[in-house]
């Protein structure tokens, strides 16, 4: 890796209710390295952190998504790879992510950038993208989260389908097997993310963000009961289910404070 990627690592952007995390990679398709890592946790650990926040968008730079994760980078930078996480630590990282997600997929998606990509809550791709894993073409067994939250979101047969032949899916292809869950012309695509992130930023923040965490530990099988149950009553005594309730009532658009 060449000291100019290191001038490169993700970046954080706050406006309003809002996060944006953007890759910077674009020569080599916003390939994630290890100091990457480093820095995507970090910033997933500010959003948390920043209780004003309602949703986080995950983009990128140039032509691509992603290439996924650099190989290669551990031996190009050692430092880094002695500290960062592995990548699959990362991914499931930002699943949990408190906030609701969203993926700006503005172009090619690949290996491992396809899991992460996964994680979020929506997926918004354009016209003319594609997505391949190509974990059985390189010789590589996936690791054992990626392949349970593809059987998880996309069913089993699409799972082995991309796993086990590494086909490579246009866009309209990966609409209809769930993988995206909007579809746009290039064009449209900004203006499409900024609807889906101002729908979800003026959502009962605790309601959101309890039902995501319950919905993604239904969908690896693992659903605290209690712990649903329990937010559940935080929610049903708070004072945004009392302004939801006045704000249908008075047919207006809610404000919520999230407590």
């Amino acid at each position: 890796m060449t000291e100019t990627d290191r001038l490169d690592p993700p970046t954080l952007e706050i406006e309003g209710r809002r996060a944006t995390i953007r890759l910077h990679r674009s020569r080599h398709r916003n390939r994630i390295e290890p100091g990457d890592i480093i820095r995507l946790m970090e910033h997933f650990d500010t959003v948390d952190a920043n209780r004003d926040l309602r949703v986080l968008v995950l983009a990128a730079s140039g032509p691509a998504f992603s290439a996924g994760f650099h190989l290669g980078g551990f031996a190009e930078d050692r430092e880094a790879a002695a500290r960062a996480p592995a990548f699959d630590v990362m991914v499931d990282r930002f699943e949990k992510i408190r906030v609701p997600t969203i993926c700006r997929l503005q172009g090619g998606v690949y290996g491992g950038s396809t899991d992460l990509a996964l994680t979020a809550d929506f997926r918004i791709g354009v016209t003319g993208m594609e997505m391949f894993m190509p974990a059985g073409r390189l010789g590589v067994h996936y690791y054992p989260g990626g392949l349970r939250r593809y059987v998880s979101r996309l069913g089993l047969n699409n799972a082995k389908r991309l796993f086990m032949t590494a086909e490579k899916l246009g866009a309209e292809e990966l609409l209809r097997i769930g993988y995206l869950t909007q579809l746009v012309a290039p064009g449209a695509l900004d203006a499409a993310v900024d609807k889906q992130a101002d729908t979800l930023a003026v959502m009962a923040p605790m309601a959101i963000q309890g039902m995501k965490q319950a919905l993604n530990e239904i969908g690896h099988g693992a659903l605290d009961v209690e712990a649903c149950e329990a937010r559940a009553k935080a929610c049903k005594e708070s004072e945004d289910i009392q302004e939801g309730l006045a704000a249908f009532r008075e047919k207006r658009a809610p404000v919520f404070a999230g407590r």
